[in-house]
């Protein structure tokens, strides 16, 4: 049975995913320039990470400075904030579980959007993987598999219905 459409756009966007150093560091940039002022975008991680390198060069090639991106948890967040979303989008099956968790206690909305994480290290100093640095149409496909199927259609209909309302 598929979920109720929301009845309101969703005001605060939270992105997850296992350590908040590739994944979720690049959708939050990625909404945040969709929306500028119009909605609160964060990111967090289950774990902390360290900011991958691969992200800021992929993030760079389209425009978007994510170098000074500090990789924070679930936990830290909820300590200098709050955990105020209407919306967590997960990215990652961990970072699904998190967010359920949190829903016994926090009424938002959580969506899982399965994103294939970057390779290890080795596998990026592969000559499979460079391209996907040096290219742009290969770099644009990684942040595009952020808004796959039904949520890149409830994110089409959200920014268009934002637009509609000048709030972009």
């Amino acid at each position: 049975m598929a979920a109720p459409p929301r009845v309101r756009n969703p005001q605060a966007v939270l992105f997850a995913c296992g350590l908040n150093s590739v994944r979720s560091p690049m959708a939050e940039s990625l909404l945040r320039q969709m929306f500028p002022q119009s909605m609160y975008v964060k990111s967090a991680g289950v774990r902390k990470g360290e900011l991958d390198p691969f992200a800021v060069a992929v993030m760079a090639e389209l425009g978007q400075d994510i170098a000074g991106h500090k990789p924070i948890t679930f936990e830290e967040l909820d300590d200098w904030e709050g955990l105020n979303f209407d919306l967590i989008i997960t990215l990652a099956p961990e970072a699904h579980h998190k967010a359920l968790e949190l829903t016994r206690t926090l009424a938002a909305d959580v969506e899982y959007w399965p994103t294939f994480d970057r390779p290890g290290p080795k596998a990026t100093a592969s000559r499979d993987w460079k391209p996907i640095a040096s290219h742009g149409r290969a770099v644009a496909a990684y942040p595009q598999a952020l808004c796959k199927g039904r949520s890149a259609e409830r994110l089409a209909r959200l920014w268009s219905s934002l637009r509609s309302q000048g709030r972009q």
